[in-house]
């Protein structure tokens, strides 16, 4: 694991009214903008704290990267979108300190019952096959640009499946080292939204060629809250020559399947990130 570099503890420190983004979020394809992980996992900490009444578990998140989201100062802000007792959607805004829109998102939060015992029959299907293997029966990778401090330095990544050298689907377990706000505990909503990003170059299509990936968006959606610190990801993706793409991915804790993820994808010319 690269472990996060000294006076960088967390993704985000609280700054007045807003959060300052630490080099720990920062991206590969620029050093002033974030990685798409950190800007999903402060999405999902402003929806989850949002006017939270009685237990509501949100089990879809989807988030619109509109701009490069910069490194530095962010303003975060949630509205009900529609309020009820068992459904709501909130939406998510985050602006720049020009009051730019950079990113923006739409949970939807339903009502969980922890003491209710619904009839769901004896043997439900699975979402899903297991991982192909446990996070400590997976070989330790490096991700990312080991010389640059970026996001890839808040997560210790393990290689489940594939290669990370060879294009093609892929499997991974990812265990976000840092708060997403210092002085907070991770929250599993915000476990998932972080590595769910990931999906993309785990199951990446195009990889060691000329060319690269963006999501411009990210949506999870979730039956369940993850329990542990590990996510796995068991990612696959589909390019064109036409410039489109597309990842899904299967989400995991160490229990089992807890929900899928999608990208929509802009395939690029690769330009690595040297500065």
């Amino acid at each position: 694991m690269n472990a996060p570099l000294a006076g960088h503890d967390a993704l985000f420190l609280p700054d007045g009214t807003g959060v300052l983004a630490t080099p720990l979020a920062r991206g590969p394809w620029d050093p002033k903008a974030l990685h798409g992980g950190p800007v999903a996992a402060l999405c999902a900490w402003a929806a989850e704290r949002h006017d939270p009444g009685p237990a509501m578990f949100v089990s879809r998140l989807t988030v619109e990267l509109l701009r490069p989201v910069p490194l530095g100062h962010l303003e975060v802000r949630a509205t009900t979108m529609r309020p009820g007792g068992r459904v709501q959607w909130i939406d998510v805004e985050v602006r720049d300190v020009d009051d730019r829109l950079v990113a923006a998102a739409r949970a939807l939060r339903l009502a969980r019952y922890d003491d209710a015992h619904f009839d769901v029959g004896d043997a439900p299907v699975p979402l899903s096959e297991p991982m192909p293997r446990s996070p400590r029966d997976s070989p330790r990778q490096p991700i990312g640009l080991p010389e640059r401090v970026g996001f890839w330095m808040a997560n210790e990544f393990r290689m489940a499946a594939g290669d990370w050298q060879t294009p093609g689907p892929g499997a991974a377990w990812l265990r976000l080292a840092v708060p997403v706000i210092a002085g907070e505990e991770v929250s599993p909503l915000q476990r998932v939204a972080a590595a769910a990003d990931f999906g993309s170059g785990v199951g990446n299509s195009v990889r060691m060629s000329s060319t690269g990936t963006i999501n411009p968006e990210l949506t999870v959606h979730l039956h369940r809250p993850a329990e542990g610190a590990w996510i796995g990801l068991a990612s696959r993706a589909w390019a064109h020559a036409q410039g489109v793409a597309m990842c899904e991915t299967e989400l995991h804790d160490e229990q089992g399947p807890i929900g899928r993820g999608v990208q929509s994808l802009l395939v690029v010319s690769h330009v690595p990130w040297t500065r």
